[in-house]
């Protein structure tokens, strides 16, 4: 295939969520997570509740067209038993492109614009849990002081903002709707 200079070139903006677009998203993460045993509903639950409860600390999408083609959430986390948000630490999840869309480069826009908000809001640090090989160029790296109970610690990653400050240690723990009853 050859470049060619006069085709028209598709924009894709990364902006936060706007509160009338909760529909759309939700529809969007159902799409690109209808492979998974819940075919999205679970993730869609996720989003909506941590909406609803005030817990959506960075919510962006990615636009092309006029048309919501990916999404990311970012939640305050509790490490070692401690409130969530004391220890100004997140976790990214879910992370959602439309399959017609993915490998375009859109998740890993809307990654690293989540991370730069969350710097802005002064956190000290994000964790994953996800596919070691698409998350550590963004400097995730599995951490033996953070874990999450019951999953591989080679897919359960870490990112400190400040190296300077001791990180907190200790099972991580999301949002109750992480957990389903």
């Amino acid at each position: 295939m050859m470049f060619d200079p006069n085709a028209p070139v598709e924009v894709v903006t990364l902006r936060d969520e706007r509160k009338s677009e909760a529909d759309a998203i939700g529809r969007l993460i159902v799409e690109a997570f209808a492979g998974e045993p819940q075919g999205g509903q679970f993730e869609r639950r996720i989003v909506d509740a941590l909406r609803a409860d005030g817990a959506l600390s960075v919510s962006l999408v990615a636009e092309r067209d006029g048309r919501i083609i990916g999404h990311v959430a970012y939640s305050p986390v509790s490490i070692g038993g401690e409130p969530a948000g004391t220890q100004q630490w997140y976790g990214l999840a879910p992370l959602a492109v439309r399959p017609d869309c993915q490998r375009q480069s859109i998740g890993a826009g809307l990654v690293r614009t989540g991370l730069d908000a969350l710097h802005r809001l002064g956190a000290r640090g994000c964790v994953v849990l996800g596919d070691p090989a698409y998350y550590t160029r963004f400097g995730f790296a599995p951490s033996g002081d953070i874990m999450f109970p019951g999953v591989p610690p080679e897919y359960f990653l870490a990112l400190s903002f400040d190296e300077s400050v001791p990180r907190p240690a200790g099972d991580v723990r999301y949002h109750d709707v992480f957990y389903p009853a």
